[in-house]
Parts: structure tokens; C-alpha cells; sequence
């Protein structure tokens, strides 16, 4: 299995900013931790983080045929980017919102995902644990797929 992670703005401050809503886990300790849980489960992951949204388009484009999945953390464009949006939708390759804090216990504003109706699913508030998750996610969509139609 083939899987990107997606990481959006500020990612690259964790464990700097706010430690109080996102932890302790430093920006490179998260890619460590992913990068191992990954390989325990046999799954080739390709982390990408960009303050940029068109780079983490580009990379979308990129998916089909060469990904299986993707795991999105947004950042804030979760709230407004119909772009990020548009481009999930275009390239039907399956893919699961994460959000390290739990959006639906903060700010108003936070609580509203234009990502999350084109993704397979959405993982919020379980920290560095909801990548884990999402892999977890996507191993038992594969597994499920092996499975013979019972009668």
C-alpha cells in the first residue's frame, strides 16, 4: 500500500506553537513516528508539508495511479480552500481529513470543513494518533476488498 500525507500551513511549527491544542511532538518527530508506523505496517509513505496551497494541489494531481490514498491535514484551508476541495474531488483518489485538535471543540469558525464531503472520512482530535489511525483506515478498506462476497 502506497499512501501520501499531506500536512498544510503551520504543520511545520508543531511542538512550537500552541503546545496547549496540538502537543508536544515536533514537526520532526511526527514524520519519525509516521515514517515507523508506516513501515511496521508495510504501508510506502510520502510525507509532504507546505504553507503553500497550490504545492499541496500539485501534489494532489499527482495522486492517481500513483498513490493509494491520502491522508490530509489541511491546516486552516480546511475552512475555506474550495480549491484544496475541488482538487480532492477531480482526482477520486480516497482520502481522510485529520485534524490533530478536535475542530468541533474550538472557535466557531473551526468547526466547518468544505474538505470533508469529498473525503472518505475525516479523524479529528485524536493528536499524532489520527495518521496513525488513517492508516489503519486504509489497510482495513484494502483488507475488506479481499474478502469474497458472502452468499
Amino acid at each position: 500500500m502506497k499512501l501520501l500525507c499531506l500536512l498544510g500551513p503551520n504543520l511545520n511549527l508543531l511542538g512550537e506553537r500552541e503546545k496547549d491544542v496540538y502537543g508536544q511532538v515536533s514537526f520532526e518527530e511526527l514524520v519519525q513516528l509516521l515514517q515507523k508506523e508506516a513501515t511496521q505496517r508495510g504501508i510506502e509513505l510520502e510525507i509532504f508539508q507546505s504553507n503553500h496551497e497550490g504545492a499541496l494541489i500539485d501534489k494532489i494531481h499527482e495522486a492517481p495511479g500513483k498513490w493509494d490514498g491520502i491522508i490530509l491535514n489541511p491546516g486552516a484551508y480546511t475552512h475555506y480552500s474550495i480549491a484544496l476541495r475541488d482538487a480532492i474531488k477531480a482526482v477520486n483518489v480516497p482520502t481522510i481529513e485529520v485534524h490533530m485538535s478536535n475542530i468541533y471543540a474550538r472557535e466557531e469558525f473551526r468547526r466547518h470543513s468544505v474538505i470533508a464531503p469529498v473525503c472518505w472520512g475525516q479523524i479529528t482530535g485524536f493528536a499524532h494518533l489520527g495518521y496513525i489511525l488513517a492508516m489503519e483506515a486504509f489497510l482495513l478498506r484494502e483488507r475488506s476488498r479481499e474478502l469474497p462476497e458472502s452468499s
